[in-house]
């Protein structure tokens, strides 16, 4: 008898706890959500993050916030939410940087991309990187930025603010055969302020994030990472056109929750975005950024995400021999 009481009462504190579970689901969401960017304020990872919050709230009718979170090439943040309650309500703005790159990067991270979270939403992918240095380097061109850095060895510094653009600025210089120091920031505003102030010589950036020093003249832009030249600025050659054949790194930024969030609670976030990114207002709001998105199911963003890190897992490790502890 015993022994049966002690199964039903098992059972129904699971019936309930799922009913509850459900329950919550069902009215979610019903207080403000939060949306953290592990970079600073100003940079493309913040910029899609506002944007993104701004809608979701439309949509959802809740507040929906942004809230900073720098460090580490945006880990910290990234690990903030791993660790935060998977109800739906913190949430992840979150980059190549942390969710790809970060696996061949360091040593050691205190959270795993792919087991520690949940893809809700690929935001934009194939965004394409600048390559753009201070006006007073002697270099209008790849091949004259080549040309001058082999010429000055150990003298010339580029700033970045995230590990897609320390990535792309190591292969640089191994495809190129030229040794750019790094210097790292924390987020893409603070590596862009660095350069238009003459600190370092040249600066990896998102074009969203480097465009308006370089139509203020502040910045001179050599040429962009994309496979095709960007509509922002179309006078602007390729990699490839600038004679460094090959030349990608991945870079996307997408919505992500805490591992355990309720199926429920994506599924719902997941067609609120879909319908987010269809919009009018934010397809302009990215078209004037430089910004592509395309339609991706979360399965498939998952899966995008996986072979990311395999594929750079290898590169970094092998290839450039780049090692953070």
């Amino acid at each position: 008898m015993n022994t049966a009481c002690k199964v039903l009462g098992l059972f129904l504190a699971f019936a309930l706890a799922a009913a509850s579970s459900g329950s919550g689901a069902q009215s979610y969401p019903d207080k403000p959500i939060k949306l953290v960017v592990g970079f600073g304020p100003g940079g493309g990872t913040d910029i899609l993050g506002r944007l993104v919050a701004q809608q979701l709230s439309e949509r959802l009718k809740v507040p929906v916030t942004v809230e900073n979170r720098p460090g580490a090439n945006s880990n910290i943040g990234t690990d903030y939410v791993a660790k935060s309650a998977p109800d739906g309500y913190t949430l992840l703005v979150g980059g190549s940087a942390s969710m790809a790159l970060s696996s061949g990067l360091y040593q050691r991270l205190p959270f795993d991309p792919l087991k520690d979270f949940v893809p809700i939403a690929q935001i934009v992918s194939g965004d394409a990187l600048v390559f753009a240095v201070h006006p007073s380097v002697p270099a209008n061109s790849i091949k004259e930025l080549i040309a001058f850095a082999k010429a000055n060895p150990g003298k010339i510094f580029y700033a970045s603010g995230a590990a897609p653009f320390q990535v792309a600025g190591e292969y640089f210089n191994k495809l190129a055969g030229v040794n750019i120091t790094h210097v790292p920031f924390k987020g893409a505003a603070g590596a862009v302020a660095a350069t238009v102030g003459g600190q370092t010589q040249m600066t990896v950036v998102s074009i969203a994030s480097g465009l308006g020093q370089i139509k203020a003249g502040k910045l001179r832009a050599l040429a962009v990472t994309g496979f095709k030249r960007d509509h922002v600025l179309p006078d602007l050659p390729t990699m490839k056109e600038a004679g460094l054949e090959n030349f990608e790194v991945p870079m996307w930024t997408g919505l992500f929750a805490p591992a355990a969030t309720p199926a429920p609670v994506v599924d719902k976030l997941a067609k609120e975005m879909s319908v987010v990114l269809k919009s009018d207002l934010v397809r302009k709001r990215f078209d004037s950024l430089g910004y592509e998105s395309l339609a991706m199911t979360p399965a498939e963003f998952a899966k995008a995400q996986q072979d990311d890190i395999e594929k750079w897992t290898r590169v970094i490790r092998d290839d450039l021999r780049i090692r953070i502890e």
